[in-house]
């Protein structure tokens, strides 16, 4: 499983909104210019992080995007998810019922399984808040 750039931009996007959340609406120009991401592919972000629910946008002259909820709510697993789609290692694990004609006898969907639970279990524990409280504690700015 590789995390594509749009997967990390998300972060690095719904970072920049929690850091940032006491100024209300944040626009995607303002993202853009401090994250150094382009605004057209921020642009192609925001559709699944709304649709996901993670994302709260007002249009306007005051208009912009924040967090729908608290970043401590807010995991990386749910955004991976958003962006990525399935984070299953197998295609065979990508829906709820597994449809292989090999899985009742497959010798190796044990270790797909056990992987896949792993990494969720992982991604699912960390949230947007812990990676803020992460780099505070490094002292360092985020970089993702």
């Amino acid at each position: 499983m590789k995390i594509s750039t749009k997967g990390r931009y998300a972060l690095r996007m719904l970072i920049e909104l929690a850091v940032h959340q006491q100024e209300g609406y944040v626009s995607l120009k303002d993202i853009s210019e401090r994250q150094n991401i382009s605004k057209k592919y921020l642009e192609q972000i925001v559709p699944m992080l709304n649709k996901s629910g993670i994302l709260r946008t007002n249009r306007g002259n005051k208009g912009g995007y924040m967090l729908a909820k608290p970043a401590s709510e807010c995991t990386v697993g749910e955004v991976l998810r958003a962006t990525e789609g399935s984070l299953a290692p197998v295609s065979c694990l990508d829906y709820e019922e597994n449809d292989c004609p090999r899985a009742g006898f497959c010798p190796t969907l044990y270790i797909w399984q056990g992987l896949e639970k792993a990494v969720s279990d992982y991604l699912n524990s960390v949230t947007v808040q812990d990676i803020i409280d992460h780099a505070a504690e490094a002292g360092n700015d985020y970089c993702i």
